[in-house]
């Protein structure tokens, strides 16, 4: 079985090169060099060199304030490309598993967690050129799964977790948003739901369609993700400084941030018999191949 994945120098993609998976599959993930999804005659001809069972997509733009000046980028690769790759599996009847993201709503519910079908309402170019890849997709190829996600970490490329790190080597304390409410995702698990998802779509032509969302158990604030990652560094040697909270509003950005991020996952659950794990435990995964094994004496949370 060859699985095409896109976006494969991402966090997700490099992990989704990394997934056991069962004998047999192939996984083949190009090169933006190799391959510019934004070009549908290449993406036609990469879906024709092989028989492909199914289709991850993982790229995007991801760069959220820049994304404010540079729209008709963010809207190529987010909104132009998925339109591209749904037409072309649709014609070749592919499945087509398709990442996005808690950008596309509002951010505004007062409590508890978005379920995939609640109302969208994109607050910026990212959020708004997500939202519109989410369609093309929905439109050009019945045969998928989209699937959204938040705050994803892992040992690979820039994230929170890496830059917090970093910054409690260089600084005597922290300051940190600490009214955004999301759900800390482990590209790792992320790229294992992915994948399990992809096969069953590759296997059994019944096997549940549209979207679903993955995140990592639990919620918290990143100025509660910031303290965990700086407790769980302490706990294998490194330094211990306080980590302190900051309104939305005294820390301004190009785009407006969702202030409630929570995913829920329960149709993912039903659907895919996927349960994701606390998201503490997943930290702990990413710390110790990021910082060493916790230290002797001291426990995980």
């Amino acid at each position: 079985m060859d699985i095409l994945v896109l976006g494969g120098a991402g966090q997700v993609g490099t992990e989704l090169q990394a997934v056991a998976w069962p004998a047999g599959v192939s996984v083949h993930a190009p090169s933006r060099a190799e391959l510019d999804i934004t070009d549908a005659g290449a993406v036609a001809r990469t879906l024709d060199a092989r028989d492909y069972r199914a289709v991850i997509n993982t790229a995007a733009y991801t760069a959220v304030d820049k994304a404010e000046s540079d729209v008709v980028e963010a809207w190529r690769l987010n909104a132009l490309a998925p339109a591209i790759l749904a037409a072309a599996t649709a014609a070749k009847n592919i499945p087509l598993v398709h990442v996005s993201t808690d950008y596309v709503f509002a951010g505004t519910k007062p409590e508890g967690a978005y379920a995939p079908d609640e109302p969208i309402d994109p607050q910026s170019v990212y959020g708004a050129s997500k939202a519109a890849g989410e369609l093309a997709v929905r439109t050009a190829n019945p045969r998928h799964a989209i699937v959204r996600t938040a705050w994803v970490v892992s040992p690979h490329r820039g994230n929170f977790v890496k830059t917090m790190l970093r910054l409690a080597g260089e600084r005597d304390a922290l300051t940190v948003v600490n009214d955004q409410h999301g759900c800390p995702t482990s590209a790792s698990d992320l790229a294992t739901a992915l994948a399990g998802i992809a096969q069953r779509l590759a296997e059994d032509p019944a096997a549940p369609t549209g979207t679903f969302h993955c995140v990592n158990a639990g919620a918290t604030t990143w100025h509660g993700f910031a303290e965990a990652i700086v407790a769980g560094a302490a706990r294998r040697g490194g330094r211990s400084i306080p980590v302190n909270g900051i309104p939305t509003s005294a820390y301004p950005t190009p785009a407006r941030r969702p202030a409630n991020s929570r995913l829920s996952t329960d149709s993912l659950t039903a659907a895919y018999g996927i349960a994701p794990r606390p998201w503490q435990a997943a930290l702990d995964d990413i710390l110790d191949r990021l910082v060493g094994p916790v230290s002797e004496g001291a426990s995980k949370p």
